[in-house]
């Protein structure tokens, strides 16, 4: 009995459950052989069944007895239940208080109602996966606030770098054994062309590249500014002095460190626009902890790796390497401590799992929602439409062909209502206007 499923069951294996759950020889009777309960209809039991006959004339004993073992029986069974039709799968987020198939307030004669986490598929994945643009959006917004504000962090550590000749670089165990490798840098951010372009092309073919780029925005924008605060907070010394870094000499008195903010916009601007890259012509000092270049090619690998097959070895090692390369062509090119670019990965890598582990798992979050609004109101709010894992589906190109002609019609015949319905009013207007006059007219 224990390998079949409970819709399963005959009559007689429903009693050999009952008899285990202790239940009486003459309660075993009057529900199998006087009313020939199987196996699926205690899954349908309800609170109303148990306040009615055969079960209400049952000793007390029995009936709490019973009424436990259903709801451990439903509890475990949710599946079975959903593919009967006894229950449905609620629209239910982060957002809504009562994440349960029953209400909060809705209690039973015998005890409250549970509360019952929202099953997901056999396999753990998303049963519901909606674009929402404006959450893409959203978090676009929030990339480009994030990185504005890191290009003018940048230009702010720039000015606060330490005198070269003050204080020279730090000791380093990689920094102090590896000779300088002067194009080290510009091979780190081939690397990286390299990864983003791959991921573009995931981006293309992948069903889901919404949610996809809405984590991407997040998690990157997230990562970056914490990189500002550790910039800010500390300035390290240059790690080379092959690099031509000088401080702005600030003067006390009417001269402040943010009075030229003209000027640090500017700068900012062009750092932005050159996305940081030295191969844009971008050269900045004293943006060391942590290192930006080592968040971009880590999150570009785990995107990688996570939104494509699991069977495509080569390209997941590829990118592997990749990622380790590119980390070691920073350090060659004494661009970075050792500790900088350490601790760029562990913490991209760290946010990258926690984030995907409760997105992947949205029952660990569901019963203390308020909390998980409080701490990772960010995940919240992104999050709250999706119940699992994102499954790795793709499009054919003639699919994505045909999704654009879908977008490009529908929005023709939106411009097509929107000029018939303003032709139709100022057909109208005009109309009324005309009547206007002819009465007027008339009274006159």
């Amino acid at each position: 009995m224990n390998e079949l499923c409970v819709v399963d069951w005959s009559i007689s294996d429903t009693q050999k459950w009952l008899e285990k759950e202790g239940l009486s020889l003459e309660t075993r009777t009057i529900l199998c052989e006087a009313n020939r309960m199987s196996g699926k209809f205690f899954l349908a039991l309800t609170e109303q069944d148990f306040a009615m006959e055969p079960i209400s004339k049952l000793i007390l004993r029995d009936r709490k007895c019973l009424y436990m073992a259903v709801k451990l029986l439903q509890r475990e069974n949710q599946n079975s239940m959903i593919s009967l039709g006894l229950i449905e799968l609620p629209s239910v987020s982060l957002y809504t208080p009562n994440n349960s198939y029953l209400k909060h307030n809705d209690y039973s004669d015998y005890c409250e109602s549970d509360f019952i986490s929202r099953p997901a598929s056999e396999d753990g994945r998303s049963q519901k996966l909606p674009p929402e643009i404006f959450k893409l959006f959203i978090s676009f917004c929030y990339l480009i606030f994030v990185t504005w504000i890191t290009a003018f962090v940048m230009v702010i550590v720039h000015d606060r770098v330490p005198d070269m000749n003050k204080y020279p670089p730090l000791p380093d165990i990689f920094l102090d054994n590896v000779p300088l490798i002067p194009w080290a840098f510009d091979m780190c951010e081939i690397s990286g062309t390299i990864l983003l372009t791959i991921w573009l092309v995931v981006l293309i073919f992948h069903k889901h590249r919404f949610i996809l780029m809405r984590r991407v925005f997040a998690l990157s924008g997230t990562v970056f500014l914490l990189r500002c605060i550790t910039m800010l907070i500390t300035s390290l010394s240059v790690p080379g002095t092959h690099l031509q870094c000088r401080p702005k000499n600030i003067t006390s008195g009417d001269v402040f460190l943010f009075s030229d903010i003209a000027a640090k916009i500017s700068q900012a601007y062009v750092i932005w626009s050159g996305g940081g890259l030295a191969i844009q012509g971008v050269r900045t000092c004293g943006d060391y902890m942590f290192s930006g270049h080592t968040v971009a090619l880590t999150m570009l690998n785990f995107f990688i790796t996570e939104y494509t097959p699991r069977n495509l070895y080569f390209l997941h090692i590829t990118t592997w390497v990749m990622n380790m390369f590119g980390i070691f062509f920073i350090l060659a090119a004494h661009e970075h401590y050792s500790i900088d670019v350490f601790v760029a990965f562990y913490i991209t890598s760290r946010l990258f799992l926690y984030y995907h582990t409760l997105s992947n798992h949205q029952g660990l979050v569901q019963r203390d929602y308020r909390r998980t609004r409080i701490w990772f109101p960010l995940f919240s709010f992104f999050e709250s439409s999706v119940d699992g894992i994102v499954p790795n589906e793709y499009d054919t190109p003639s699919g994505i062909v045909k999704n654009i002609w879908c977008v490009i019609k529908c929005q023709l015949n939106l411009l097509r209502q929107f000029a018939y319905d303003c032709r139709n009013r100022s057909s109208f207007i005009g109309d009324r206007d005309t009547a206007s006059t002819m009465d007027f007219k008339k009274t006159k």
